[in-house]
């Protein structure tokens, strides 16, 4: 193992805070990883981390190095970037919605991987909150408002959304003519995971964007769960018009208050700032927004 070899385990350990995370990341025995570390430490003759038996923090010393690592890999990388025998390599660690994942990314996978044959990909699906550092994630897609400032956003489309309910809810509530009519209705509330309560319906009235709070006996946190209690009549719910549209197509859910649609939802690419955007992440960001730049939302 070399010296930058030694500097990238370096920096996984201190991201995962882990040496056996860092060290499956980087297709290594954890016992190889330890005694690189070791002999970092010997070089350089001060201690990095501090290691106890449930996580590994950096010393004053350890931070210091760590990031004149960041910055040396990151050069390190752009170099070998401008010549055009240096293809994208390594590990790439992405996070999206299962259903984004399934609808928009897995069709043209074969092809990402035909273009770039020196990467490979690890898929993690969900819609939490992720520590990108911590968890030695490079980037997640994600719909909606990013509220972390500590990462870099790249805006990659507009979701257009629907209000939608059942042919069973209509026929026993009526279908409003107006998010003024909306009296007697109530709503699959969908809980957000930023802020634990329900969100609120919105409409758009003009220039204008109103929300309206609606009664109901079921709250979920589930997208496909909210969905699933919309079709069995159980109330009204928004949702992105691409999800809806076998629903649509077969009726067992129908448009309602098209005139007055929400707002649309961003879609967005999220990656750590303290980091070198590598050329593995750089060519999966821009692949990415080519997949979303024609895809029907």
């Amino acid at each position: 193992m070399d010296r930058l070899d030694r500097m990238r385990l370096f920096v996984r350990v201190v991201e995962r805070r882990n040496f056996t995370a860092a060290a499956a990341d980087l297709g290594l025995p954890r016992s190889t990883a330890t005694e690189a570390i070791q002999q970092l430490e010997e070089h350089l003759g001060t201690r990095l981390l501090d290691r106890t038996t449930r996580h590994v923090a950096t010393t004053l010393d350890g931070q210091a190095y760590y990031e004149r690592c960041l910055f040396i890999l990151g050069e390190v990388e752009d170099a070998e970037a401008g010549f055009r025998s240096a293809e994208p390599r390594g590990l790439l660690r992405i996070d999206a919605h299962p259903l984004i994942t399934q609808r928009f990314l897995l069709p043209e996978l074969p092809a990402f991987l035909e273009r770039y044959p020196e990467i490979g990909l690890h898929i993690g699906q969900g819609d939490r909150l992720v520590d990108l550092v911590r968890e030695g994630v490079d980037c997640v897609i994600r719909a909606g408002e990013p509220q972390d400032s500590g990462m870099i956003m790249r805006r990659l489309a507009m979701i257009s959304e629907i209000t939608c309910a059942s042919p069973s809810y209509l026929k026993r509530h009526g279908m409003p003519a107006s998010p003024e009519a909306l009296d007697g209705h109530q709503a699959v509330g969908f809980v957000s995971s930023r802020t634990g309560e329900v969100l609120p319906l919105e409409f758009t009235i003009g220039s204008t964007v109103r929300q309206v709070t609606l009664p109901g006996r079921l709250r979920v946190n589930n997208s496909d769960t909210a969905v699933a209690l919309a079709r069995l009549g159980l109330g009204l719910l928004q949702a992105p018009r691409y999800r809806l549209e076998k629903d649509l197509t077969e009726g067992t859910l129908v448009e309602v208050l098209g005139d007055f649609p929400p707002t649309p939802t961003p879609l967005s690419a999220l990656y750590a700032q303290n980091r070198q955007l590598a050329p593995r992440l750089r060519v999966f960001l821009e692949w990415a927004s080519g997949i979303f730049a024609k895809a029907k939302l």
